[in-house]
């Protein structure tokens, strides 16, 4: 019959193993670290070369003394250790102290001196973002937090911005060549700006934005490129030779999207400066018509004695041209006026218009809708919400 143990008590013979081997403790071992991180002041980190990883933990870390960064070579000092409980092998460090520079790191400084040399990263090389951008192309995992942050922010900045994804690989074995392809294929549509987006990593992670093959695609975009990789600590080639470097990939979606609220805002300060403009030049012609009344009045007084003309035959003729000029003036300011009136985006819903939106992008046409779809209705004091329930097509 076969020996039949409990999940504890494997693990436990397992950790006695380690326990038991005596040439397994206290000794050294060198790596490239990856990943470190302290919280609560024990550090938790990986060191690897070509064909192994070795989770480390280092309890009593002191972030004042000596504390790795991503991609050096270290010597560590400890022993293996089972955690029972959570089911977890790692490498309990007692001693950590560098040990010459990683490999990763290298091959990126390696990197970003050839490109350098290239030219690559040359500000006159780097293209302008659009001042008007309506659609927006993304090269990132189709699944994930950095799609959803960059469709969530866009769409409440600027419902009316489209966005077009292409679904790529952005870690591990071939991602680089998926990225060079989504950034190939947007730049020969019809969008106005390509985002190469991903969220923070490790050095190893964030390789594939630090090879030669994704640096000349973004290089030799036609449309201009945001590179939004990592956090705001990260910095990949990739954000070397993109025209533009936003620090996270919501900073991107930001950057493209113009606020409407405050769009809105500028249009109504301009619409008030506008109505100053109008009533001061209003006021001025009306200042230059007194005054050339008065001076015609005066030119009056003296043709009449001069020439002898009736007295009031004159005047009439004078106040029937006054009036004229008058007249004019006060056309010219109620055409504008009514122009300045009719450019304001409140006016139309309050004509009884509405705005009906779905999922915050406007609907313009009834091919747009479907019977069961629900609406939203904007008026002048407040929103409502519908159902269609059906739909009526012009000849139809």
């Amino acid at each position: 019959m076969d020996n039949v143990i409990s999940v504890s008590q494997f693990s436990n013979y397992v950790k006695q193993i380690f326990l038991a081997e005596e040439m397994l403790h206290n000794i050294l071992i060198y790596g490239e670290v990856s990943g470190f991180n302290v919280s609560r002041g024990i550090a938790y980190f990986n060191i690897k070369d070509e064909e192994a990883l070795l989770p480390c933990v280092k309890f009593g870390v002191d972030e004042s003394g000596y504390l790795p960064k991503e991609g050096e070579m270290v010597l560590v000092r400890g022993s293996p250790n089972y955690y029972v409980k959570g089911g977890r092998f790692s490498f309990n460090v007692t001693k950590i102290e560098p040990y010459g520079k990683g490999v990763l790191y290298q091959q990126f400084l390696e990197m970003k001196e050839k490109l350098e040399k290239a030219g690559l990263f040359n500000k006159e090389y780097k293209k302008a973002l659009p001042q008007h951008i309506k659609k927006i192309g993304v090269v990132t995992a189709q699944t994930g937090a950095v799609i959803h942050d960059i469709i969530d922010i866009t769409g409440r900045r600027n419902p009316l911005l489209n966005i077009l994804l292409y679904p790529a690989k952005v870690q591990g074995i071939g991602a680089e060549n998926t990225i060079v392809k989504g950034i190939e294929t947007l730049d020969k549509t019809d969008v106005d700006v390509i985002i190469v987006a991903r969220g923070g990593g490790s050095i190893e992670d964030l390789s594939c934005f630090n090879t030669e093959i994704v640096a000349y695609a973004i290089y030799n975009a036609n449309k201009p490129v945001i590179s939004a990789v990592g956090h705001e600590t990260d910095f990949t080639i990739a954000d070397m030779v993109a025209d533009v470097r936003a620090p996270t990939p919501s900073a991107a979606a930001e950057l493209v999207s113009v606020d409407m609220g405050m769009l809105i805002e500028r249009l109504n300060k301009s619409i008030k400066k506008l109505e100053l403009t109008v009533c001061n030049k209003y006021e001025d012609n009306l200042m230059v018509l007194n005054s050339n009344y008065n001076e015609l009045f005066g030119k009056m007084l003296d043709v009449i004695s001069r020439k002898n003309m009736p007295l009031r035959e004159l005047v009439l003729k004078l106040i029937y041209s006054a009036k004229n000029k008058q007249n004019c003036v006060e056309n010219k300011f109620n055409i504008l006026s009514q122009k300045l009136e009719a450019k304001n985006p409140v006016t139309i819903l309050r004509m009884g218009y509405i705005k009906a939106e779905f999922n915050n992008v406007p609907i313009r046409k009834v091919t747009d809708l479907s019977v069961g779809q629900n609406l939203k209705l904007k008026f002048i004091d407040g929103e409502a919400d519908c159902v269609v329930n059906n739909l009526v097509k012009k000849g139809g």
